[in-house]
């Protein structure tokens, strides 16, 4: 039997909070999500490196901001695919939250983000990816499992945390 190649992809995305107000960036010549108002901070969890070390390095590298490990607040973790019968790669998203940093955010990468800005959670823009408005949708809700998952199909509904 052949074997298909399968890969698990982790990430940390980190939500700055002001009051019921997120701060998101406007994706920019990334190649990926490009115009997409997203997570302040997002990306890859690196080898050797647990989530919330990773939060914390990409809200340093992506918005110049100091925090404290102790200060991220696990909101869920995130199960998804691209809803294929066959998915080459899942992905494991863990989304933080913080209201304390040191530093004012500003946009680091010029060349990823065209755009910083802070948005009621009420009144968010678009587009954003879906997996991302899920969580915000929860948060604005004050409704969100501590595990979610986004594109599976129907029939793994039940992964889903009510």
């Amino acid at each position: 039997m052949a074997r298909r190649s399968f890969a698990l992809v982790p990430a940390s995305y980190v939500f700055l909070m002001r009051g019921r107000e997120v701060l998101l960036q406007k994706r920019h010549n990334t190649g990926y999500m490009d115009g997409f108002w997203a997570a302040g901070a997002a990306g890859h969890v690196e080898p050797g490196e647990t989530a919330r070390q990773a939060a914390v390095r990409e809200a340093r590298e992506e918005l110049g901001v100091a925090i404290e490990p102790a200060g991220l607040q696990l909101v869920t973790v995130m199960q998804r695919t691209d809803g294929t019968d066959t998915p080459r790669e899942q992905r494991v998203d863990w989304f933080w939250t913080a209201r304390e940093w040191h530093g004012d955010p500003v946009i680091v990468e010029p060349h990823k983000t065209w755009g910083l800005e802070w948005f009621p959670l009420d009144t968010l823009p678009t587009p954003i990816p879906d997996h991302e408005r899920l969580v915000l949708d929860g948060l604005r809700k004050e409704q969100l499992p501590t595990d979610t998952a986004h594109g599976f199909p129907e029939e793994a509904a039940h992964l889903r945390s009510s």
